[in-house]
Parts: structure tokens; C-alpha cells; sequence
């Protein structure tokens, strides 16, 4: 990929145009502003298309007069431009309108109704997915920005054609850029390379994508560009001999073996060439594969038959193979792809594909409109259409605009991996995806559900990446869940997004059972019993309903994730509760009013969370202190984000404590607890062989597990180490039978448990 092309032998009638980077010469001011510089491209549709068309002009023409680009030029000219671009694709009458009246609803205050009392609704609809949000309703251009883009991406999920109309759009934007600002002129070229450019190579439109590429990088990069168009020039004369001569050898040989082929000449575009010399740390000479070759042939079989042709030309370099044929790429791109040693011992790329792989891998999904009537309409159909789908299922898991972008930039990567599931079946994913990823990828439950993962038949870690041709057998259980750890090394958008969706339930539910209890335990410090949320009688969900409107919730379950989550005080509203139930003839009980109240008069009055190891994601141990049983504990509930525990000696605790202390509970260890809990524990040792075994074999002897161990770099050179072990111990009293054993190991002068 990214590579232009230059003229070797002529192309077929059916090629030509492809794979040139610009369209025709431009048309003069005058002839760019009338229709007639658009309708001799529709030629490929009926008279009644174009007499509808011609309308669109006409209402478009109206809504921009008086209306100039930048340039100076009318308005009018860059809808009829977009449309063109359209035009080449063969996009259908619809298509084409939407194309003319793409800025009608954004920038001349046409509303859809008009538009669909016009032109009908499918084209109102598109019109409307090209159409930007109304910027007054966000609080930050990013965001504006964020959510506009989701709009066109959800809208281009159910139609294409949106895409492809503004990729069209964006592309005649970025051709008459030179009359804008330096720095607007960098803003849309990066925001074109990093979101534009990879959607067309993703739906496989290379021809766009190359082009996207080249004029974003004139844009951020014009010194660099202008220096390595100077040296390709140089280098094109140097190699046009070399080229000329791979050029005879190769028609010789063709024709030999009686195979009748085109060769086209590839030249790597100036993007491509500056990636490969940053990503790789290379000078311009040290490019070797500059130039290249396509040979495009009648039909499949051939193409494996001229491989062999090539082959027996000139030797092929090991490991430089690559069958995209039998394994298409995920937007539909299809070609043999193999690295030979020219005479010269210089390596030159080759392509082999047919006519039909050509138009698909320049035209990627536009090219169904271009040859729907042929057997392989319903394939190139399909192109794109799994990654699509995915958006829909991204923006199910993601209400936030700025999140659901970041993950759609996660999924638009150019490389990819294919592996295999146990029955066989290919599956394409990002460079450096997981097991976990591909578990997201078969199924949504599979990868909630994911324990372990086999990759050729042996057990690997989860976060293992995958490579092409692997076997993957993922290990599900019934009781397993999603681990926010996943997060740090998923490479999938729809990985991603699944995990942060299931962990901000569980969180919700999580807060709303710790706001229940809170509340519950607040209200009981006013002696009263917390009314059932379960009651189905009328008067107790009025109370309820009340309640939450007083706290300006729209439900009652809000109100609790809300006090839970610490955005609510549990007193303040056990309080309003305490006032509403007296008001309906409920009195304190004095046997829960003694219960209720804390025999310390310093703890704050939110009333009392017991911890068990239960607690999920609504309630932490701050990792300052680290918390284990054992220790004198509070918990600070802070704005938003759960239930903070800290110990009573903690520094950053006491901080918070004076500047906040209406926010902060009294919290104690239950009797029985479920779980283990890390504590941070140092250790001084003489540095020499075998310590960390001697280390481990302690801790492990005191029925303790290490989940982190970490030594500066310069410890190793001196006679003394100093190392920080987290470890997985029940209470207070394991913690010291650890430490007392640490100490008795010969190589440990001292041990110690890390303290803020």
C-alpha cells in the first residue's frame, strides 16, 4: 500500500483512471459554477436521474447565493466538485443530490423537512448525516467535534454512501486548502490523517487514502515535503534505467510463457517513504523499495501462475510472501504480494491481482456501485460492513462522544493480524490485539466470560500478543467477569468498549447497594428503620418518588448511586427522610436511636460501612497507605468516585480530613472477610546471587503471595539492595508472621511495611 503510480505499460480501457492520483484538469470559474461542469460525468444514469439532479443543482445554486469559499471562488463550485468526485465512483441519483446539498442544512438554514417535502426522505437522511450539530450545544469545540463525528459515523454504519460523500467532500477540501491560514490548514490536515485518511483505508478506498495522505502531509509537513519530492525526483532519474530494464525482462518472460498481463509501475508516495524513515530510523538512501510493479491479469488462476513466472525471473527474497488472495484483508483488499532481487541485488516489490481485485483495492467499497451488475457485487458489498456493524455495537456500549471517537480511532488501524479460531475459521484483528480481543471479537459473553486462552495448543497469558496463522481456544467460566486490568492492553475499540460498558454497570450496582446501606445507616442514627424499596405499597414509592424529585433525581435508584458514589451526603438525606416520615406519624424508636449513634463523639455522624473484600468497585483502598484488616480505618467519600478507605494514620488521609470533613465515614473490618488484601512491604538486603529466590521462598513459606516486586537500577551495583514487594496477606497479624520471616532469611538485614 501507499504507492502511486507511474506509466510503464498502457492499461486496459477498464483501468484507466484508477490508479492516477488527480482527476481531469480543473474547469475555469464560470464552468466549475454551472451544472454542465458535472453532467457529462452522469452519463452512466437515466434522463430522469439527471432531470432530478439538475433540481438539486438549482436548490443548491439558490441556498449559497452570495456565498464565497475562501479562494474567492462561488460557493457553489465545491458542492458541484464533491459531486464529481461522487460521480466517478458511479454513486447512485441520491448519492449525487445529497453530494450538491451537503452544506444546504448546516450553512443556509435548510431544515430536513424541507428537504424531505423536496427530495424525499433517503436523501434528506443522508443530507442529515453529512450535517454537523449545532455548536451552541456543547461546552467545548472537542466535544462539538466529538459528537459530530459520532452522528456521521452512526449515519455512515446505516448508509455508506454518507462516508463516501464526505470522504469526497473532505477530499476537494484538502485539494483548495492553499487559501486558508498555516494553522487552519494544519488543524484539518491532522484531523484528516488521523481520522479521514485511515475510514478510506478501513472501507479499502486506497486511491483516496493515498491522496489524503500526501496533501495532509504537504500541509503539517511542507519543508519535508518538499525536500523528499526533491530527492524522489533525483533518485527517478538514477533508477530509470534499472526500471526500464526489470521492465523488459519482465514483458520477455510473460510473453514466453504465453500469459497475457499489464504492468503498471508503482512509486511509494512521500508519506509512506517519510513513515517508513521515521518509524524505522532510516536516511533516504537506506529506502530501498521505492519502486515497484503491478501486473494485472484476466482472471484468478492466472495470478498464481504469473508468481511462478516472476519467480523463475529473478530469485525471491525469503519470508517476503504474502497470499492476500486466499486471505483477503479486512476492508477487501486482494493481491499476491512478493519481494524479488533485481539484477542490480536491489529488492523490487511485485503485485500480482486481476482487473476486478485492481478497481476493488482502489476503490475499495465504492467499487460495488461501479460494477454491481457483475457476479461479484454481493462480495464487495460485504466490504467493510463487520467493521461497520461494529460501530453500532460500540455506540450501544458508549453514550460519551469523546469516548466512542477513541475507540473508532483504536479500531482504524492499518495492519492487521489474521488468526484462527479451533474450527478453522479466519479472523482478522489490529497488529498487537489479544486473546482478550479476540474473545470480544467472536462474542460479547465469550469475552465476559474469559478465563484463559491456549494459543497452538499451549496456555498463555491473557495479554499475549497474536500473530498471523495462530490457533486461538479461549477458556470461558460461568462466574468469571471482565478485569479492569484488560483495559491496559485490549487493542480493539469493541473490546474496550464492552469492558468499560460492564464495568460501569457493575459500578453503578455496586454504588447503589453501598448508597442503600449508607442511607439506611444514617436514617437509623434518627431511630428510624429505612422504608422497603421493594414495596409495591403506593405510599412508600410516593415517599420515595418524592425524595428523589427533592434531591433533583429523576428516580429513586439515581438518588442511591448518588450517595453511594459520595455526590450526596447520607445524612443530609436520611435527615429530609427522618422529616417526611414524622410527617406522616413515624416516630423514632429509642432501642435504634442508641444503636444508631457512634460511641466515638470525633467520628463524622454518616453513619457505618462494614468491610468484608466483598466490595467492588464502589468502595477502594487507597493505595497511599494500602489498607489491610487489622489496621484503624475511615473512609472518605469522595465527589463522584466511591468510598476511599485510608488508614487512621495516614497523612494524605488527615489532609483531606481538615479540608473536607463532612465527606468522610467511619468504616471497620467485618469479623469474616472474603479475600486477601496487598500491603507494601520494603526490604534491605545484601545484594549478591540467589537473593530474590531467598526473598521468595520466605514469603512463600509464611503462606503469603508476591503480586509485585521492583528494585532500582542502581541497587544492582552496590553491596546493599534495597527491594518493594506488594503482598497478598489476610490481616495485620499474617503481614508481621511474613516480616518476622523475611528477617530470619540470611540475605535480609532488615524488612519493613511501607507507610505514606
Amino acid at each position: 500500500m501507499g504507492f502511486r503510480s507511474f506509466a510503464v505499460a498502457r492499461l486496459p480501457a477498464a483501468l484507466t483512471g484508477l490508479s492516477g492520483l488527480r482527476p481531469a484538469p480543473e474547469p475555469t470559474e464560470a464552468e466549475a459554477a454551472s451544472f454542465d461542469a458535472l453532467v457529462h460525468r452522469l452519463a452512466y444514469l437515466p434522463k430522469s436521474d439527471i432531470k432530478r439532479i439538475r433540481e438539486a443543482y438549482k436548490f443548491a445554486d439558490e441556498a449559497h447565493l452570495g456565498q464565497f469559499r475562501a479562494s474567492g471562488e462561488p460557493y457553489i463550485t465545491h458542492p458541484i466538485a464533491v459531486a464529481g468526485i461522487c460521480a466517478e465512483w458511479r454513486l447512485d441519483a441520491q448519492a449525487i443530490m445529497a453530494a450538491l446539498m451537503h452544506d444546504a442544512m448546516e450553512d443556509c438554514g435548510i431544515t430536513k423537512t424541507e428537504l424531505i417535502e423536496r427530495f424525499e426522505a433517503p436523501t434528506a437522511e443522508l443530507v442529515d448525516g453529512l450535517t454537523k450539530l449545532d455548536k451552541l450545544q456543547f461546552s467545548t469545540k472537542e466535544e462539538s467535534q466529538a459528537e459530530s463525528f459520532r452522528k456521521m459515523l452512526l449515519a455512515m454504519a446505516r448508509d455508506v454512501r454518507v462516508i463516501l460523500i464526505k470522504l469526497a467532500d473532505r477530499l476537494h477540501n484538502m485539494r483548495t486548502m492553499q487559501a486558508m491560514a498555516p494553522d487552519k490548514r494544519r488543524r484539518i490536515a491532522r484531523e484528516t490523517l488521523d481520522i479521514y485518511a485511515p475510514i478510506a483505508h478501513r472501507l479499502g478506498l486506497n486511491q483516496i487514502y493515498r491522496e489524503l495522505q500526501e496533501l495532509s502531509f504537504s500541509f503539517i509537513n511542507p519543508w519535508r515535503h518538499a525536500a523528499l519530492s526533491k530527492a524522489i525526483g533525483k533518485a527517478r532519474g538514477n533508477r530509470r534505467d534499472l526500471v526500464s530494464r526489470i521492465e523488459r525482462d519482465v514483458v520477455k518472460s510473460f510473453a514466453e510463457a504465453g500469459i497475457k498481463v499489464e504492468i503498471q509501475g508503482r512509486e511509494k508516495t512521500l508519506f509512506s517513504i517519510y513513515k517508513k524513515m521515521k518509524d524505522k530510523h532510516l536516511s533516504f538512501a537506506q529506502v530501498s523499495d521505492i519502486f515497484g510493479f503491478r501486473i494485472v491479469v484476466d482472471e484468478l488462476p492466472t495470478c498464481y501462475l504469473s508468481l511462478g513466472v516472476l519467480h523463475q525471473l529473478y530469485k525471491p527474497q525469503p519470508g517476503r510472501f504474502k497470499d492476500y488472495i486466499a486471505i483477503p484483508k479486512p476492508n477487501g483488499y486482494q493481491s499476491l504480494h512478493t519481494t524479488l532481487v533485481s539484477p542490480l541485488g536491489t529488492p523490487v516489490e511485485f503485485q500480482v491481482r486481476t482487473e476486478a481485485m485492481h478497481l476493488v483495492a482502489e476503490k475499495g467499497v465504492a467499487a460495488h456501485w461501479m460494477y454491481k451488475s457483475r457476479s461479484d457485487a454481493q462480495a464487495t458489498q460485504q466490504l467493510g460492513a463487520h467493521w461497520l456493524q461494529s460501530l453500532i455495537d460500540i455506540q450501544d456500549e458508549t453514550r460519551d462522544a469523546n469516548e466512542f471517537l477513541e475507540h473508532v480511532k483504536i479500531d482504524l488501524f492499518p495492519d492487521a493480524v489474521y488468526v484462527f479460531t479451533p474450527k478453522s475459521k479466519i479472523m482478522a484483528l489490529p497488529k498487537g490485539a489479544t486473546p482478550v480481543d479476540f474473545a470480544y471479537a467472536i462474542h460479547s459473553d465469550v469475552g465476559d466470560h474469559c478465563v484463559a486462552a491456549q494459543i497452538n495448543g499451549e496456555p498463555v497469558p491473557l495479554r499475549t500478543e497474536l500473530r498471523s496463522g495462530d490457533v486461538i481456544e479461549i477458556v470461558t467460566a460461568a462466574g468469571a467477569r471482565p478485569n479492569p486490568a484488560w483495559l491496559s492492553f485490549v487493542r480493539t475499540g469493541r473490546a474496550r468498549s464492552k469492558i468499560r460498558h460492564f464495568l460501569k454497570n457493575l459500578e453503578q450496582d455496586e454504588s447503589r447497594e453501598l448508597g442503600e446501606k449508607m442511607l439506611a445507616q444514617a436514617l437509623r442514627a434518627e431511630g428510624l428503620a429505612l422504608p422497603s424499596l421493594d414495596d409495591e405499597d403506593n405510599e412508600a414509592a410516593q415517599l420515595w418518588q418524592q425524595l428523589a424529585r427533592w434531591a433533583g433525581n429523576r428516580h429513586v435508584d439515581e438518588l442511591l448511586v448518588e450517595v453511594g458514589l459520595g455526590r450526596k451526603i447520607a445524612t443530609i438525606v436520611a435527615k429530609k427522610l427522618a422529616r417526611m416520615l414524622a410527617e406522616q406519624g413515624q416516630r423514632p424508636d429509642a432501642v435504634m436511636l442508641s444503636m444508631g449513634r457512634f460511641a466515638n463523639d470525633d467520628a463524622p455522624a454518616q453513619g457505618q460501612v462494614t468491610l468484608d473484600g466483598s466490595e467492588g468497585a464502589s468502595v477502594r483502598l487507597a493505595p497511599c497507605c494500602r489498607p489491610i484488616p487489622g489496621d484503624e480505618i475511615k473512609g472518605y467519600l469522595g465527589r463522584g468516585e466511591g468510598l476511599m478507605v485510608h488508614t487512621a494514620e495516614c497523612q494524605v488521609g488527615r489532609r483531606l480530613f481538615q479540608r473536607d470533613a463532612e465527606h468522610w465515614i467511619a468504616v471497620n473490618w467485618a469479623d469474616e472477610l472474603t479475600r486477601s488484601f496487598e500491603a507494601g512491604v520494603a526490604v534491605l538486603l545484601n545484594n549478591g546471587k540467589g537473593v530474590l529466590a531467598q526473598v521468595a521462598q520466605a514469603v512463600s513459606s509464611a503462606e503469603a503471595d508476591i503480586t509485585h516486586i521492583s528494585m532500582s537500577d542502581e541497587s544492582q551495583a552496590r553491596e546493599t539492595a534495597e527491594m518493594s514487594l506488594l503482598l497478598s496477606v489476610r490481616d495485620r497479624l499474617h503481614l508481621a508472621d511474613v516480616l518476622r520471616t523475611l528477617k530470619r532469611s540470611p540475605s535480609v538485614l532488615r524488612a519493613w511495611r511501607i507507610k505514606p
